[in-house]
């Protein structure tokens, strides 16, 4: 049997590893991207590493890391590298986390000045060990980058906070330019895709964060192909719409490995564009749809449009 290892001797993800493998279908053309070689990709790299810093881009085994860090662009992943929750579709390492560790604000600052970042994306891990579930660090990060980066717009994707009183309140009082909380999937699929989530809690923290600061740019996004179905979508984003969510990313669901959740199905781009096209309808301000969608592909050309979209109604 198949053990999914980390770099080191323990499996990344214990929790999956004596499970038996699920099927996986054969990835469609529209799905391929290249190989990362740039030398702007090395350059990014060699900068994360300097820094002692972990990336989303890395650890959930991004398809677009290539395209993006020839760019310098790259998603900042903060308060380690192991999560404390083991969804179904993720590639990040599952455990027990260490310590917080006071120097990554700085060291994040750093980095985003080096990379010449004008918009910056940082999510973290889930931190259910700590009382706060890690907000507090997430508003030292956001203050470091500010201080250091002044003409840096920043975009946060945080975990849902789940029972961790007082949480939201603290990042959205640190001023992120965009408040990210992904669902990442239909209600009907939480159990097995998101066990350790609850729906109706991340709708409520991302109308939470629009209550606290109604200016605040929202965003969330959903993986498509691991078994929903076209209604339940459609009522997704009706429930993000009565959140008052800004910002809807669309893309098409990648087994890490074949341990994780299988693939149901590759959905066609065209299909993709169907759902833009319906979302903007619902009175989303920006809908970025594609099989190759990720929450902070393009995120800081999407940011302009989004404050153009807004601004777009008044003239």
């Amino acid at each position: 049997m198949t053990v999914v290892l980390d770099t080191g001797d323990r499996p990344r993800h214990p929790e999956k590893a004596h499970r038996p493998d699920a099927p996986a279908l054969p990835k469609p053309d529209w799905i391929r991207v290249k190989a990362p070689v740039s030398k702007g990709y090395a350059e990014t790299r060699a900068i994360v590493r300097a820094h002692a810093l972990h990336t989303v881009c890395e650890e959930a085994g991004c398809p677009n890391i290539g395209e993006c860090w020839e760019k310098k662009h790259a998603t900042f992943m903060i308060m380690g590298d192991t999560c404390t929750r083991a969804c179904a579709f993720c590639n990040v390492k599952t455990g027990l986390p260490g310590p917080l560790d006071a120097g990554e604000p700085a060291r994040v600052a750093e980095a985003t000045a080096k990379l010449g970042l004008a918009h910056v994306v940082v999510t973290s891990v889930d931190r259910d060990d700590l009382d706060d579930g890690g907000a507090a660090h997430f508003a030292v990060v956001i203050r470091a980058i500010r201080a250091r980066c002044a003409g840096t717009t920043i975009e946060v994707l945080t975990p849902d906070f789940l029972r961790k009183q007082g949480a939201i309140e603290t990042v959205v009082a640190a001023r992120p330019d965009v408040f990210n909380h992904n669902l990442e999937t239909v209600p009907s699929k939480y159990l097995v895709v998101r066990p350790g989530a609850r729906y109706f809690a991340s709708i409520r923290l991302l109308q939470r964060v629009k209550e606290i600061d109604p200016g605040m740019f929202t965003k969330s996004g959903v993986m498509l192909g691991l078994g929903e179905e076209r209604n339940e979508i459609l009522q997704v984003m009706d429930d993000l719409r009565a959140a008052d969510v800004d910002f809807l990313t669309i893309g098409q669901y990648l087994q890490p490995t074949r341990k994780h959740h299988p693939v149901v199905r590759f959905v066609p781009p065209d299909e993709f564009k169907a759902y833009a096209t319906i979302a903007a309808a619902k009175g989303f301000l920006m809908v970025s749809s594609s099989p190759l969608t990720r929450s902070s592909h393009h995120a800081g050309e999407d940011f302009a449009r989004l404050k153009d979209a807004r601004v777009a109604p008044a003239r």
